[in-house]
């Protein structure tokens, strides 16, 4: 994608209906599908998701409605097939916090996070076990919990500097035949002392 597709800000004023659609949970899915693995047809999603085409295909014409989704190419003609239109979708916390029903919006969100991570790492572990991912991989890839003491300063900043190395490193191993989608998944939830 090109990176004015990259990412989607969303204000929760403007924005409240997109975001009422994302509550969804097999939107988030679907959403989350298309962005990890590319363009998919309603029936390939229902297969993925144990959904019939019918919902796929109606939640994806929801998402599609909100500019999250898009018409892709076609490959037969006969049936559409669907691209995410951003890699990411963001916000601005102050203002979800700012807005009523926001609030909530985020903490569903951030669980919905935690779940594709779940998925993330058992589909990880069965493709190793599976064979289909080099040995190479297996040395870099890992989850932390790390508990550094930062001020909010410096946790934006943190935050910056990740999406600044990110964009860079997937642009330098954009066409290398050796990448994978890898789900990197970053947390910074400061916890008050008991």
């Amino acid at each position: 994608m090109a990176s004015d597709e990259h990412e989607r800000v969303l204000d929760p004023e403007r924005d409240a209906a997109a975001l009422k659609a994302l509550t969804h949970p097999l939107r988030i899915r679907l959403l989350g599908l298309l962005r990890q693995d590319g363009p998919a047809t309603a029936s390939e999603l229902a297969a993925r998701t144990g959904e019939t085409s019918a919902s796929t295909s109606y939640h994806l014409r929801v998402l599609a409605k909100h500019a999250f989704v898009a018409e892709a190419e076609h490959r037969d003609g006969r049936e559409r097939r669907w691209k995410a239109v951003h890699l990411v979708t963001s916000w601005s916390n102050t203002a979800m916090e700012a807005s009523a029903g926001s609030h909530a919006f985020v903490g569903l969100l951030r669980r919905r996070q935690l779940e594709h991570l779940e998925s993330a790492l058992t589909r990880h572990e069965d493709d190793m076990a599976a064979g289909r991912l080099d040995r190479e991989w297996l040395e870099p890839s890992g989850i932390t919990d790390l508990l550094p003491r930062l001020t909010p300063e410096s946790l934006t900043e943190l935050w910056q500097m990740l999406d600044d190395k990110l964009r860079e490193l997937g642009a330098r191993d954009a066409d290398d035949p050796r990448a994978e989608n890898v789900v990197f998944l970053a947390a910074g939830l400061p916890l008050a002392a008991p």
